[in-house]
Formats: C-alpha cells, structure tokens, sequence
C-alpha cells in the first residue's frame, strides 16, 4: 500500500523485556488499495501480536487494516488499535502518535518500516521526474523523520526509547537503475546515526535493519518470474530469498534487551549479498 502505518505496541514482560509501547509501520502496496504492500511490516506486527503485544497500526489504506483485523488479527482484536493515514504527512502523522498516547499510555518503542521503489520511472538519475524521486524520498525518508519528530520527544521525556529503521542493503551498495531507492536508504541510515549519536545520553537506541532480496508482495513481479529469479538467486551466497519472517525476527531482536548494547548500528540480512 502507498501508505505508512505506524503503531505503538504494548509489549508484555517476554524474554525481549519488560512491558513497553511500540510504533511501527508498514510497507506501501504502490496504491493499489489492498493489501499486497503490507509485507514486512505485517508480518513484524503479527509476530509482536502472537507474544502478547498490543498494536497500534496505521496505514494509508482503511480497507487494508480493517481486512487485516479481521483475518489474521482476528484473535487479537482486543490487542489492535487500527488508524488510517500517510506517514509523509505530518498532521496525519501527529494526529496517530496524539490519539496512540490518549489510548494507549505510552511508546517505548518505534518501528519504521514504510517503504517504496518507486514506479519504472524511478531509474538513474536522469531519466527519473522529479515527481517520481521527491514521491520516494517523502515516504521513505521524511516518513522516517517524521516518525521520530513525533515519537522522540516523548521517549526523551521518559528517558527510555527503541527506534528501527528498516533500511535496506541498497543504503551500502547502488542498486542499478534505482537512484531514488538507493539514495532515500542510504539517507535512512544516515539519520539512524545521527539519532544514535544525539540521543543515546538519553537512553534511546537506533539502529537500522537492513534487509537484502526478501520475498514480499512488493517482490513479486520479479521473482514469479524464473529467469530473473535464478539471476537474483546467483547474486545470493547462500542461494535462497529472505522471508518476511526473517526480518520479523531481526526487528524483534533489535527491540529486545539482547541488542541493549547496539546503537546506530546496521543489521544487515542479505544471505551475505554484500559480500560479493
């Protein structure tokens, strides 16, 4: 979905921790209006939910979360918290984080997952319309940023705070063909650092994960397609796509009191794709 979803999390006492609030986002779906672009970020907040978490979605796409509801959040329901919105604007940006506190208390953590490539007109450099690159750089770099302006007062205030930026392996290496892309991640990781240096004092951690090739709704189009995915897969050292349970597991490592010692730092999972 063309969206953003941020959702603060009420985590119960687990083996990540004691009990915490959470936003996070979700992947957008290229405007179709279903839910095809939830990928990454639903599955993030299904894994949360199924150790007893509480959810604050939000999503540009109403039809898509109140589905999600209403499939694979059906036991949950009581843990869910549904908004609909567009993390690139800042009143729709506010107004979630103000309603999220009002009913929920709290947010100790924030996940920032929202996420495009842009259409085939988002390419090299010039051939990409400006359209086409400001459209990338608002969701996946002022999404992120605002996302932080909102939440990072309130877990300064509190001293106690975990942002994920979900990055990509495109923030180390360019991605041909993909110059908004590749640009709008290496500006996530760079803003992950800068809130890890000016805000750890505070107690806060930020830290970037950065996926390579994962299997997503977003993916499809390419791997449904053999040919180009054996050439993705000969690029890949340990020769398989990523799972969105893969990166589920890596966010929630980076929330839990295992990485309490991991601040701006980069997780990359990318089947050693770096390393070629």
């Amino acid at each position: 979905m063309n969206c953003s979803s941020i959702q603060p999390i009420s985590s119960s006492s687990r083996a990540c921790g004691p009990a915490r609030s959470i936003w996070s986002d979700y992947e957008p779906a290229c405007g179709r209006g279903d839910r095809s672009g939830l990928g990454n970020g639903l599955t993030i907040a299904s894994r949360l939910l199924s150790r007893g978490d509480s959810v604050v979605a939000f999503d540009v796409s109403a039809k898509a979360l109140v589905e999600c509801e209403a499939e694979q959040w059906a036991d949950h329901r009581d843990a869910v918290l549904t908004m609909s919105g567009d993390v690139s604007d800042e009143a729709d940006v506010y107004h979630l984080i103000d309603q999220a506190l009002k009913r929920r208390g709290k947010g100790d953590v924030l996940v920032n997952n929202a996420g495009i490539t842009g259409s085939q007109f988002a390419s090299d450099v010039h051939t990409t319309p400006v359209s086409e690159f400001d459209k990338v750089m608002a969701v996946n770099v002022r999404g992120v940023f605002l996302g932080c302006h909102a939440v990072l007062p309130h877990m300064l205030e509190r001293r106690t705070g975990v942002i994920v930026n979900v990055a990509s392996a495109a923030g180390f290496v360019a991605f041909p063909k993909r110059a908004a892309y590749t640009t709008s991640k290496g500006a996530v990781m760079q803003l992950t650092r800068s809130m890890a240096v000016d805000d750890a004092h505070a107690g806060i951690r930020c830290n970037a994960l950065c996926p390579g090739m994962i299997e997503t709704p977003m993916t499809k189009w390419l791997l449904d397609q053999p040919d180009l995915r054996t050439q993705v897969l000969a690029r890949i050292p340990q020769n398989e796509i990523g799972t969105e349970d893969d990166v589920a597991a890596a966010a929630e490592f980076l929330l839990s009191e295992g990485a309490r010692y991991m601040n701006g730092s980069a997780l990359v999972m990318d089947g050693r794709y770096l390393a070629i």
